[in-house]
């Protein structure tokens, strides 16, 4: 009691009283205590704030979703709205189904968005992410509609398997959230038809009204990767844009992200840091996603009726809470969890091992280096006899940390490799399928340039990406990650100099505690920088090399691909299943 409310749905702060019932707000109001026995907070010379709302969550980025809430709800996040992805492609609908059974019982409200396609076509894609199982998903009831199609193309050709999930959505009630970087404002219109309701994509003030204008819920990002919200909150501060359908979100980010700027608090503190007033960004983030969401009815504002999810906040500029409920109980208190967490045991939602490959194919050096083999068809103007000479080989390099461009390369074969050790800043990679059926080989440029051998699970298609100067210590990496069954290792001297297990589909670890994921990502970034990488965030560089949806070549189980054309400049090559695979030229399209 003796708080001074912010209300969001009238703009005001006001002095008024609290009650509580249950899970929900009783009353709001200058009446006191009613009944003896009643417990009183005091909320004098505090704000009462509606518990924060993340519209956009990937709670996969190391950390895991039980990890993340440790992190997240003491700094007054109480929703968050997840994205399947890799919970869907490596657990299948059944075992996502006991996964979420399980977290039911983590404090704060957690709802789910459904993938459609994942970030990267691959053979069986649209039988894993069937019309049939997505609608299963989809009709569950915390799950709150379909999730980013990254891959947002397939909406503007009028794909159909895409344009049925989302009506099936729409059908349900349910939203469709929307991935549109890059799209003109003219492709922007073909994606709204298509049933998208929001885009979180808008990287300038420009694009954020470009998407309100077409009635998207533009979803304003400062993420690990992307912190953009210094230039997107300018449609707000200097183009006086309608506030009324923009929300905000940290787009999954990497948890020293979290552990150095916040989680949706940080967003509220950048808010107002350029120029946005106090409770016009709490409504950002709070009453504005759950109206979004179809859910303004149960959260996103104190009033009767509503969960009460509720901060007390000393200063709204600083945005640090003092004190957070999540559905009526006291569960975290000046930063930090007064409540127990469900004690998770992620191995048994997965249906199988993640890598079956054999032990003896990651192991052989062999299988790393680019050969002469992996370029016919390419216009390298070689063959598959080419033992000794020179060639020109298309290069991935890194512009950003996850954008890519192609750039061709002459370099010396012998033995029909191609050599590197001329050629400074130059890697050998590969992503080598987890069953062992395929590897798709390329060479990159300005990403990890002085690394002996790194490999990791930690990729869009959770396959086995190894990067490298040296093909024995790139052997030596995949082993290493082969036998913690998911994760990362690198390679250098020799030496194993970081290593950390991910076995929960090879994205996260299994400790619930966030400070190893914080750990595995601070020692990750260092190692790496060591290694020369020269961009600010590792785990998306890795996340998205394998994806086929961001500009240039991209590194992906057709092989060597370029987003743009959809040419496929180094196919896939099959592996014979033995202690020295040897690899055969196949069809790009059927690796």
């Amino acid at each position: 009691m003796g708080g001074r409310v912010v209300n969001v749905y009238s703009g005001e702060i006001l002095e008024h009283n609290v009650a509580i019932l249950g899970d929900r707000i009783a009353y709001v109001g200058p009446r006191g205590p009613q009944h003896e026995g009643e417990r009183v907070l005091d909320a004098r010379g505090v704000y009462v704030v509606p518990g924060l709302i993340e519209p956009h969550s990937h709670p996969w980025v190391v950390y895991n979703p039980v990890s993340l809430t440790e992190a997240v709800l003491p700094r007054g996040t109480t929703t968050m709205v997840h994205d399947d992805l890799f919970f869907f492609l490596r657990l299948g609908v059944d075992g996502l189904r006991r996964m979420l059974d399980d977290l039911r019982e983590l404090p704060g409200l957690h709802l789910w968005l459904a993938r459609v396609v994942s970030q990267a076509e691959y053979d069986g894609e649209r039988d894993d992410f069937s019309l049939q199982a997505i609608g299963e998903v989809l009709r569950w009831e915390e799950v709150a509609g379909t999730a980013e199609i990254t891959r947002w193309p397939l909406l503007y050709s009028g794909d159909e398997r895409a344009l049925q999930a989302v009506e099936l959505a729409r059908a349900l009630g349910k939203v469709s959230d929307g991935h549109t970087s890059g799209a003109s404002y003219e492709r922007l219109n073909a994606v709204v038809a298509a049933g998208i309701h929001a885009c979180h994509e808008a990287i300038t003030a420009d694009e954020v009204m470009d998407r309100l204008r077409l009635g998207l819920w533009t979803v304003l990002r400062d993420s690990s990767l992307r912190p953009d919200l210094h230039e997107v909150i300018r449609a707000i501060t200097e183009y006086g844009a309608d506030m009324r359908r923009i929300c905000m979100t940290v787009d999954g980010p990497n948890p020293t992200f979290i552990a150095d700027h916040g989680f949706v608090d940080g967003l509220i503190r950048r808010a107002v840091a350029g120029g946005v007033s106090p409770v016009h960004a709490i409504q950002l983030a709070t009453i504005n996603p759950a109206t979004y969401l179809g859910l303004d009815d149960a959260i996103g504002g104190i009033a009767p009726g509503r969960r009460a999810d509720v901060l007390l906040v000393p200063d709204l500029e600083r945005f640090e809470p003092r004190l957070v409920m999540a559905g009526g109980k006291v569960v975290a208190e000046n930063g930090r969890l007064v409540v127990g967490l469900p004690d998770v045991d992620w191995k048994r939602y997965q249906p199988g091992p993640l890598l079956t490959v054999d032990r003896h194919t990651v192991a052989d050096p062999a299988v790393y280096p680019l050969t002469t083999v992996d370029l016919v068809g390419t216009g390298a103007g070689t063959s598959a006899a080419m033992t000794d000479g020179e060639v020109s080989v298309p290069v991935i390099r890194f512009k950003s940390a996850v954008i890519t461009e192609r750039v061709n390369r002459r370099l010396s074969v012998r033995n029909g490799v191609v050599r590197i050790h001329d050629a400074p800043g130059v890697t050998y990679a590969a992503l080598v399928d987890s069953a062992g059926r395929w590897v798709s080989r390329a060479l990159m440029e300005n990403f990890v340039p002085d690394v002996d051998g790194m490999a990791t699970t930690y990729n869009t298609t959770t396959h086995l990406l190894v990067v490298g100067r040296e093909p024995s210590a790139m052997a030596r990496a995949a082993a290493q990650v082969l036998e913690m069954r998911g994760g990362v290792a690198v390679v250098r001297g020799g030496e194993i100099v970081f290593s950390a297990a991910l076995p929960f589909t090879g994205m996260m670890t299994t400790d619930n505690r966030f400070d190893t994921a914080l750990a595995i990502a601070r020692q990750w970034g260092e190692t790496v920088e060591a290694a020369g990488y020269p961009f600010h965030d590792i785990l998306y560089s890795l996340l998205f090399i394998t994806c086929d949806f961001l500009p240039g070549l991209r590194l992906t189980p057709k092989g060597v691909l370029d987003v743009k054309t959809q040419r496929v400049w180094i196919p896939a090559q099959r592996l014979r299943s033995s202690s020295h695979a040897t690899p055969t030229v196949a069809h790009p399209a059927d690796p």
